[in-house]
């Protein structure tokens, strides 16, 4: 029977505790608990106050499992399935993925439950679609700082890839990346590339990635100006040492010829 976990997930929709509901049924609040654990049920008159409050039916309440409501599945050709969860006014909510739920994420980014269960973002504004956060980690996008949020757009097709633009890019070979994208029809691939020159690109078959997210916005959590020109120190301070390098093989180079010469004499 289904009642325990509907009961449980009615009342959280609801914003409740258990004491709350409790009182609105007239019943204690230890009884209530006995309900949602399976224990015991109610009676068919407590069901059908219960389904008066709630606005569903007995034969849902009993028989459907109705946090599924809250879910939808898009598929299409190109890339694997998309599960998504929508909000009362059945609009698509932001889920977050952080950095400590990318691995789960990996694993379960087709189960709808565990993508309901996501903390959920609030963007205003945003165009009609369907998106998506990332904590993105890591200095491979500077300035973009690690730590930051990314809210992306769902890619439903590969052929809609725009070149030199930036996406999370999902697969179990790299995990959860944000890069620049380049796509390769021709060896069918796409490349990614990081902002932050140290990083060299890279591609990844079409066939090892399993969803793609465009970029469209991002939440930063750092002072801009004061990381910018900490980044701006750490190039400089590269450049010298470059630059002091090459100097010393210079004047190395020229002493070493020097004595060459002397001996030749």
């Amino acid at each position: 029977m289904l009642l325990p976990d509907n009961l449980k997930y009615l009342r959280k929709k609801k914003k409740l505790s258990q004491q709350q509901l409790a009182d609105i049924l007239q019943i204690p609040r230890t009884t209530l608990g006995d309900y949602e654990r399976g224990h015991t049920e109610p009676n068919i008159e407590l069901l059908l106050t219960i389904t008066d409050h709630f606005e569903v039916s007995v034969d849902d309440l009993l028989r459907r499992k109705l946090a599924n409501k809250d879910l939808e599945i898009i598929s299409n050709d190109n890339l694997k399935v998309l599960a998504i969860s929508v909000n009362d006014d059945n609009e698509g909510n932001i889920e977050l993925v952080d950095t400590m739920a990318e691995a789960g994420y990996l694993e379960s980014f087709q189960d709808p439950e565990y993508i309901r269960d996501l903390p959920k973002l609030r963007f205003p504004n945003i165009p009609e679609g369907t998106y998506r956060g990332f904590e993105i980690h890591g200095d491979s996008m500077l300035p973009l700082e690690s730590g930051s949020i990314v809210i992306c757009s769902f890619v439903e097709s590969l052929r809609d890839v725009k070149n030199d633009h930036t996406y999370v890019v999902a697969s179990q070979r790299d995990g959860l990346v944000f890069k620049r994208v380049r796509n390769d029809p021709v060896n069918q691939c796409l490349v990614l590339i990081s902002d932050n020159d140290r990083y060299l690109p890279y591609e990844i078959a079409y066939e090892d990635v399993d969803e793609l997210w465009a970029y469209y916005a991002h939440l930063s959590f750092s002072d801009v100006k004061r990381s910018f020109q900490s980044q701006l120190d750490d190039k400089i301070s590269d450049i010298q040492q470059k630059v002091t390098a090459i100097h010393e093989k210079y004047v190395d180079a020229t002493a070493s010829g020097s004595g060459s010469g002397g001996e030749r004499k």
